[in-house]
């Protein structure tokens, strides 16, 4: 009586198979946990980034979270070659941003110096300079304060900062180091870093991402940045009868990041929204012991800050032929 083995790529399907179950029961299992154990972020000094002591202060050394998976914020997947989105991306983001503010209203403490949504919008603001152009030292302090917000949100919002944390110190040593000259805005280091030949080329991928171009690892960023807007702002605008916060940010993750992502850390992420902090959460979170409309406002100009910043962004890189470089 003889015993039929199967195939080897029958048994490595299998085994795989078992491995996604795993991993997407223990995402899931993590997420739920998560929620219920995050404390409240602190106005104060705490949180994972130190606050700079004055607008001089060089930022601090950031230390990655737990990653979910190489490029995952970014949407260049573990053995990618290449990260082309699956169709035209759109060249600005429309203006989304309802009129929820009151203009006679007193402004809300988050959005004062010390407050949450306050710290990120005065880099990201500070970034666009009359001249047209982004000044990267400040859209990465932006992006810092971004990262602070973002991570006691939960586990989908640390699978998307983990990667963050790693772009924006790479971008950062540019900034700082002996190159310092040419990276202080976004048209001088992709005017630089093309007549060095430090530019990829389209539908290629580093072997290491620590040796990308600081374009590279900038329009990565600026993929995330849009998923980030678009979330907060459907999260300050949606009504009760409408679909809740998950859905919304699942909704905001399609659009922007999703056709950058292999499928497995696609599926991973529909298993992490379905854990995601209700409304209520986040806009306590971001805008702590105001009333709901208040808190509402305030996230709205906080997405409409990053929006602004998007579009700056998209432009500039859409006119250098740069929107396809990862």
């Amino acid at each position: 009586m003889g015993v039929t083995l199967w195939p080897s790529a029958r048994r490595r399907r299998l085994h795989h198979a078992i491995f996604l179950a795993i991993f997407a029961l223990l995402l899931l299992y993590l997420s739920t946990r998560s929620l219920r154990e995050w404390p409240l972020p602190s106005s104060g000094q705490g949180g994972p980034f130190p606050r700079p002591s004055g607008p001089m202060s060089r930022p601090p050394i950031l230390t990655a979270p737990p990653r979910l998976s190489p490029g995952a914020l970014s949407g260049c997947g573990a053995g990618a070659q290449s990260c082309k989105p699956e169709g035209p991306l759109p060249f600005q983001v429309r203006q989304e941003s309802g009129p929820l503010e009151d203009p006679e209203r007193e402004e809300p403490p988050c959005l004062g110096p010390q407050g949450t949504l306050g710290r990120m919008m005065r880099p990201f603001r500070a970034s666009l300079n009359p001249e047209g152009d982004v000044e990267l030292s400040q859209y990465l302090a932006g992006w810092r304060e971004l990262v602070r917000f973002l991570t006691p949100l939960g586990s989908i919002f640390a699978f998307a900062t983990s990667e963050a944390f790693t772009k924006v110190t790479a971008l950062e040593t540019r900034v700082r180091g002996l190159d310092a000259a040419h990276y202080t805005s976004l048209a001088a280091m992709t005017a630089w870093e093309r007549q060095t030949g430090l530019l990829e080329r389209p539908g290629t991928a580093p072997q290491d991402s620590a040796g990308s171009s600081g374009s590279r690892t900038l329009l990565l960023l600026h993929r995330a940045l849009r998923w980030s807007h678009l979330c907060l702002q459907r999260v300050a605008t949606g009504t009760l009868e409408g679909p809740d916060a998950g859905v919304q940010c699942s909704d905001a993750y399609g659009t922007a990041l999703a056709p950058h992502h292999p499928w497995v850390i696609r599926q991973a992420a529909r298993l992490a929204f379905l854990a995601f902090p209700g409304r209520d959460r986040l806009l306590e979170l971001a805008c702590p012991g105001t009333r709901e409309t208040e808190a509402r406002a305030a996230l709205v100009r906080a997405a409409s800050t990053l929006e602004d910043v998007y579009n700056r962004t998209q432009s500039l890189l859409a006119e250098r032929k740069l929107l396809h470089l990862a």
